[in-house]
């Protein structure tokens, strides 16, 4: 029996995905499902919720489950985050979920304390660290500016490697379903750097219409976040693309799964398809 026979025999069990209505939480539920494999939406309007604010509502999502993808809102580098994921962790190890796998941000040193508090229930871990979401301006924060033609960010000149949640999500399967990524810390990005200059091209190429990128200050754009009722920690995590941490490509999902990641411009020609940019 192989070991990714052994997971999925073991894991008749159900897989409780966090977030299963997110960007890489919806895509991982579908690949599990399309596996035939039991899955619960961890969610606040799930039909057992799961709420991270309410520790109270965990141990019932995970009645029956063997397996977990752990992902956290708004960011595991905001306050609180590593103890909720560390006392998160505890619960679902003790209520028998001993497969999680968490998903990380590179080169977030706040990040690590909640892998390293995860690590510490004993779970057979994997963690899964990625940079900025290709889908971030098709299915979230940028996917406004994008329809109005205009991307006013605080990223100056900075490049950025984005990567796709369809990669992320095809590792994350493959970790919940496979005893050989136990263990291990994957760091997922796309093939190539992009200035947000570049990604305006790609999108005005790929929607047939004018995208402009416009430089802004951290100040101003905490007040674009304060005043749509986001949080204005946002803001501060522009500083993991300014000050350059994650300014390289990585082999992550090459390691995880055998094949290269998705180019950018290869997600803006199918999000551009999907008619989610049509304005």
């Amino acid at each position: 029996m192989t070991n990714t026979q052994n997971a999925q025999t073991n894991g008749t069990k159900t897989t409780l995905v966090i977030g299963g209505t997110g960007k890489t939480g919806r895509r991982v539920a579908e690949r599990l499902t399309a596996r035939g494999l039991p899955v619960r939406v961890g969610s606040r309007n799930g039909e057992i919720p799961f709420v991270w604010e309410d520790p109270g509502t965990w141990e019932a999502a995970l009645e029956g489950v063997g397996a977990v993808y752990v992902t956290y809102y708004p960011d595991l580098a905001f306050p609180g985050a590593a103890e909720a994921v560390g006392a998160f962790s505890k619960v679902a190890v003790e209520k028998g979920a001993r497969r999680l796998v968490l998903l990380s941000g590179r080169g977030e040193e706040g990040a690590v304390i909640s892998e390293d508090k995860l690590k510490e229930s004993g779970a057979d871990w994997t963690v899964v660290r990625a940079n900025w979401f290709n889908q971030n301006f098709s299915e979230s924060f940028f996917l406004e500016p994008v329809l109005a033609g205009e991307l006013a960010l605080p990223t100056a000149e900075a490049v950025e490697p984005f990567v796709d949640a369809d990669d992320i999500a095809d590792v994350v399967t493959a970790a919940l379903t496979d005893d050989k990524h136990i263990g291990r810390t994957y760091e997922l990005s796309g093939p190539r750097l992009l200035s947000f200059h570049d990604v305006a091209a790609e999108l005005s190429k790929a929607t047939g219409r004018q995208i402009t990128y416009i430089p802004v200050s951290i100040d101003d754009y905490r007040a674009v976040l304060k005043e749509n009722g986001l949080p204005v920690e946002f803001a501060d995590l522009f500083g993991l693309i300014l000050d350059g941490r994650n300014a390289s490509v990585v082999n992550g999902v090459e390691e995880a799964i055998g094949r290269k990641p998705k180019d950018f411009s290869d997600f803006a020609k199918d999000a551009a398809a999907s008619g989610v940019w049509n304005v």
